[in-house]
């Protein structure tokens, strides 16, 4: 196989939008150090993972296990032991939680920015 070309590989992978997913995802473990199945032949990371998934020596199942699992956001982690900081603080809280503030005793340093009367449409005003 001097030239792998993508023709090579829709067989094993149908869908070619999938299959550059699964190509990227098995270039990106090459690149971290994952051993090849394939002889290299001078060849860079992208075509190396195409002809191994032509070839089908890498697993696809497990590659696509490995995409899904890389983008995801959110970790879910099972048990988590117990902190003994944390649970320290939970009796005690850092901050003291806020109040309601009392009103105040004489209305003369609160100011109404909304009680002013507001221009109409029907007062005198001619747009001509």
């Amino acid at each position: 196989m001097a030239r792998i070309t993508v023709e090579d590989c829709v067989t094993r992978v149908p869908n070619r939008f999938e299959l550059v997913m699964l190509a990227a995802q098995r270039a990106r473990d090459v690149s971290a150090g994952a051993s090849l199945t394939v002889d290299r032949d001078n060849d860079k990371n992208p075509v190396v993972a195409l002809r191994e998934i032509a070839d089908g020596t890498v697993e696809l199942d497990h590659l696509r296990y490995e995409l899904i699992h890389g983008l995801r956001r959110h970790v879910e982690i099972e048990d988590q032991p117990d902190d003994d900081l944390m649970m320290a603080y939970q009796d005690h809280p850092l901050v003291e939680p806020l109040r309601p503030l009392a009103p105040p005793d004489d209305d003369s340093d609160i100011v109404d920015f909304g009680s002013s009367p507001q221009p109409t449409v029907d007062d005198d005003q001619s747009f001509e």
